[in-house]
């Protein structure tokens, strides 16, 4: 069940959260409630992206994909989904509406759009946008004064979405080609993906840094350093590689945001 749920990505959105909770001042009890409900939407998402695509896994062989080699069930799976969404539901809800509204439409509800068919077309990088965008909405609607973070914050999220959503597909590029997947990473092709994406991971890292405005701080600008760094291994990275220097960038573009 841990290796069917997408377990890197659904980590590090809930890091993410969590980070983003001690960034806009929330307590202890309500930063639980709301890294629990995007945990729980993220379940939901990683779980339904495996089960949806487990016919595709199976035909080209994908030995990492325990529903396509059958060493899980999909019954035990559907099973699962329907309890993380009705937690999901619940803790969001206690979230505040406006917080649940952003999380269920917009960040769990990209994820799901995603996997039901946009990840076929060339606006396979909106939902990324958009939910990466919308998850500091999320974190700063839950809090007392209900209030919308800065513009600056939802760019640099969802320019890290792009980004992401590139360097992800980026290791499954020809087994997607031969299953019938042709989002907007396949459109562009393998060399200019991986010229694009580092470029657009390093213009989120820009905007976390300088967005806020003021006197920058020096370990912001080292922030800015180590981002650029993990932007060449993400150039010249094989495999999960690039994936993982990518969500490294959005850790420390966190913490720059923690910091600022």
């Amino acid at each position: 069940m841990v290796r069917a749920c997408h377990p890197g990505p659904t980590l590090a959105v809930t890091v993410l959260t969590a980070l983003l909770c001690g960034a806009l001042g929330h307590g202890l009890a309500t930063g639980l409630v709301v890294t629990a409900a995007v945990f729980t939407g993220q379940l939901t998402i990683g779980w339904s992206n495996d089960l949806i695509d487990a016919a595709r896994d199976r035909a080209v062989g994908r030995t990492d994909k325990p529903l396509a080699t059958g060493d899980l069930s999909e019954g035990l799976v559907r099973r699962a989904i329907g309890v993380a969404g009705v937690a999901c539901l619940g803790l969001s809800a206690a979230c505040g509406w406006r917080a649940a509204v952003v999380h269920v439409l917009l960040v769990v509800g990209s994820g799901w759009a995603y996997n039901l068919g946009l990840k076929r077309t060339a606006w396979s990088a909106v939902p990324y946008a958009v939910a990466f965008g919308s998850l500091p909405a999320v974190v700063s609607l839950a809090a007392a004064d209900r209030a919308w973070p800065p513009l600056w914050m939802l760019v640099t999220g969802a320019v890290l979405g792009v980004g992401a959503h590139l360097l992800n597909a980026l290791p499954d590029l020809s087994d997607d080609d031969a299953t019938g997947v042709r989002g907007l990473p396949h459109r562009l092709g393998p060399r200019l993906v991986r010229l694009l994406a580092p470029l657009v991971l390093l213009v989120g890292s820009v905007v976390a840094t300088l967005g806020p405005g003021g006197d920058v701080p020096v370990a912001a600008w080292v922030g800015l350093a180590v981002c650029g760094a993990l932007a060449a291994v993400a150039l010249v990275g094989r495999g999960k590689g690039p994936f993982l220097a990518a969500v490294g960038i959005a850790l420390v573009d966190v913490c720059v945001l923690v910091l600022r």
